[in-house]
């Protein structure tokens, strides 16, 4: 058994670390845009004015480092070849969105938003595997270059996370369907022109048949955003949306009638294993921190890190780093080897979750946050 990284990749690796030296450091500090990332960058990122929802200087910030990765062959790394990119793994990106957060807060990976320089574009994803021909025509190139996109329609207001009990219904008249229904943590509706919205069509509530994906126009007539959810950590670009008689074309149907769940599991699961990665690496740049902290900070004329009950909380956060690191590396390769549906995404979320978690409650005293990165 090799646990050794791919040659390729780790050449890759350091390919990316040039081109973040290259184009993306000087544009985070050109100008003023270091506000968006250091003390500052709640408010710098907020526009208040508009119901807490990112700055337009913001997102633009994030359009042209995603225009310069893009330029360079980085931005479609995991797609194929075909569609400009480097016919990446699942592997592949685990490893990466780990090395980016790895870094710390940048305009080169930013999790709030899940931001960064290798896109994490899922919506291209689904459509090459269930778009029809005529959607895949209208979206693919401006999906792949990260010029448009749509929104996820799944959670709703009563049953969170049970993407199998959907009260929002479509049903048939005459060559259109009719959708009635509401979606909340709708995220990133402002900017889509269209929002993916899962109906129940068919079956009983908590069936995994029956529930249907549709393309649908933000702007159609019925579809109304009732609120953005404020958060902890603004800004805020998470719709709450409601649905009254919307109309759309039987062409709107995204993944085939009734067949809609498997285009939710299929999302979830490449999702969530670049979250858990990411998660992973924001946990390894908080002990990274503190572990140079410790080394440097020497009161009572000996450094911190020389005292045990500093150096066993940060042998036990590293310990569980590896141990997820390998839970990841493992889970990405099953999914490279044996397809999307093969490994289950509860575990990967919950684990790299509560390790990153576990880092906020675990630090050491005497190891503080970072003023500019937070960590």
């Amino acid at each position: 058994m090799d646990f050794n990284l791919p040659e390729d990749l780790r050449q890759y690796l350091e390919e990316l670390d040039e081109f973040i030296e290259r184009e993306i450091r000087p544009l985070e500090q050109a100008g003023d845009n270091i506000r968006f990332f250091d003390h500052r960058r709640e408010d710098a990122r907020t526009d208040w004015d508009r119901g807490g929802l990112p700055s337009r200087d913001w997102e633009a910030l994030l359009a042209e480092a995603r225009r310069r990765a893009d330029a360079a062959g980085h931005y479609r790394y995991a797609f194929p070849k075909a569609y400009g990119g480097r016919d990446g793994t699942n592997l592949g990106m685990a490893v990466i969105r780990e090395h980016l957060a790895r870094k710390g807060l940048g305009l080169h990976c930013d999790l709030q938003n899940e931001h960064a320089i290798v896109g994490n574009n899922v919506a291209l994803l689904l459509m090459l595997h269930y778009g029809s021909a005529s959607q895949k025509a209208e979206w693919v190139d401006d999906l792949a270059a990260g010029l448009r996109g749509f929104a996820f329609g799944i959670t709703e207001p009563q049953h969170g996370s049970d993407a199998t009990f959907m009260e929002t219904r479509a049903a048939r008249d005459g060559g259109d369907w009719v959708i009635n229904g509401e979606k909340t943590w709708n995220t990133g509706v402002h900017t889509a022109s269209h929002d993916l919205i899962f109906a129940r069509t068919s079956g009983t509530p908590g069936s995994g048949d029956g529930i249907t994906a549709f393309l649908v126009p933000v702007d159609a007539a019925g579809f109304r955003v009732e609120e953005y959810l404020w958060t902890f950590n603004m800004p805020t670009d998470h719709g709450h949306i409601s649905l009254a008689d919307v109309r759309v074309p039987d062409a709107a149907i995204f993944g085939g009638e009734g067949r809609g769940l498997g285009v939710v599991q299929h999302f979830f699961n490449e999702n969530r294993i670049r979250q858990a990665a990411s998660s992973l690496g924001a946990a390894q740049f908080c002990i990274d921190r503190s572990v140079q902290y410790a080394k440097t900070r020497t009161p009572f004329g000996k450094p911190l890190a020389s005292n045990q009950a500093i150096q066993f909380p940060l042998v036990e956060l590293q310990t569980q780093c590896e141990m997820l690191r390998a839970l990841i590396h493992k889970t990405a390769w099953g999914m490279d080897q044996f397809g999307p549906f093969s490994q289950s995404d509860k575990q990967m979320r919950r684990v790299a979750g509560y390790m990153f978690g576990y880092m906020k409650q675990q630090a050491p005293k005497g190891v503080t946050e970072s003023p500019v990165t937070g960590g």
